[in-house]
């Protein structure tokens, strides 16, 4: 497996105040994604003129322990792999027992048994 994007990403029930934010900070956003399957989720991609990326998730999931919080976002070449490796170690993916998918990536928001959390997605290249 490859992790092919390593960045911050930020997971909030409200992301416009929160891109609102990152923007004054000199962010822009690239693209806003809302195009899964089963869920409502809509994802921002942010970076800078210093090539910082940044992502912000909105979604009204009720397992989302608090309003936001700070996880990793991490691209890999083969999400089954990671998956596999991270619910073997006791993460538990918030939407339940099956990735997000949407047409050109799956994804699943995984919390590790100390509390923190990886956001991983494969993109689904055509």
């Amino acid at each position: 497996m490859k992790i092919t994007t390593f960045n911050p990403q930020i997971i909030a029930k409200d992301a416009e105040p929160i891109v609102k934010f990152f923007e004054e900070l000199g962010f822009e956003k690239k693209h806003a994604k809302s195009d899964f399957e089963d869920v409502n989720v809509i994802g921002y991609r942010l970076s800078n003129a210093d090539g910082f990326k940044l992502d912000i998730s909105q979604t009204d999931n009720p397992m989302l322990p608090v309003d936001a919080m700070v996880s990793i976002r991490m691209n890999v070449d083969n999400f089954d792999e990671l998956y596999e490796l991270l619910t073997a170690r006791g993460f538990k993916n918030i939407y339940g027992d099956k990735p997000v998918a949407a047409a050109s990536s799956r994804s699943a928001i995984m919390i590790a048994p100390s509390g923190f959390s990886i956001n991983i997605a494969e993109h689904i290249k055509k």
